[in-house]
C-alpha cells in the first residue's frame, strides 16, 4: 500500500485564509438565521467567525498532516465529524452555561451549528466537483 498523499504545510497554510473566508461566508448566514432567538445578532455574527476560527486550522492544516488526504473518505469522515462536534462543544461552553435557555433552544443552537457546517461542506464539495471553473477566481487564485 502506498503512503497517503500529504501536502506540504506551506500549501495548507496558503489555502487557509481563502478557505476560512469562504467557510464563514457560508456558515455565518446559516447561524444568523437558525440560532435561537435568545442570542442577539452580534453574538450570532461573532459565532460565525469565532467557531470557524477555532476548528478550521485543525481541519485544514493539522488533520491533513496527521492523516493525509487519501483515502479521501477517511479524511472527510474525521474532519467533518470534528468540525461540528468541536463547534457545538465550544458554543455550548460559551453560551449555554449561564442557564436561562430551554432544552429546545439548546437543541436548536446545536442543530444550527451542524447545519452551518453541513452547508459549507456541501457547497465546497459541489464547487470542487466543478473543477477550476466552479471556484471564484479570488478564492481559487
Amino acid at each position: 500500500m502506498s503512503d497517503p498523499f500529504t501536502p506540504l504545510p506551506s500549501e495548507l497554510w496558503a489555502w487557509m485564509p481563502k478557505g476560512y473566508l469562504f467557510t464563514i461566508a457560508v456558515e455565518t448566514p446559516v447561524l444568523l438565521l437558525l440560532l435561537s432567538r435568545t442570542h442577539r445578532w452580534p453574538r450570532r455574527l461573532a459565532a460565525g467567525v469565532w467557531l470557524t476560527a477555532c476548528s478550521y486550522p485543525i481541519v485544514v492544516v493539522a488533520l491533513p498532516l496527521l492523516l493525509g488526504l487519501e483515502p479521501r473518505w477517511r479524511y472527510l469522515a474525521v474532519a467533518e465529524t470534528f468540525a461540528p462536534l468541536s463547534e457545538c462543544v465550544l458554543f455550548a461552553l460559551a453560551f449555554h452555561r449561564a442557564g436561562g435557555l430551554t432544552r429546545r433552544e439548546r437543541v436548536q443552537d446545536m442543530v444550527a451549528v451542524v447545519l452551518a457546517n453541513l452547508a459549507s461542506f456541501l457547497l465546497g464539495e459541489w464547487l470542487q466537483g466543478l473543477g477550476d471553473h466552479g471556484w471564484p477566481e479570488w478564492l481559487w487564485g
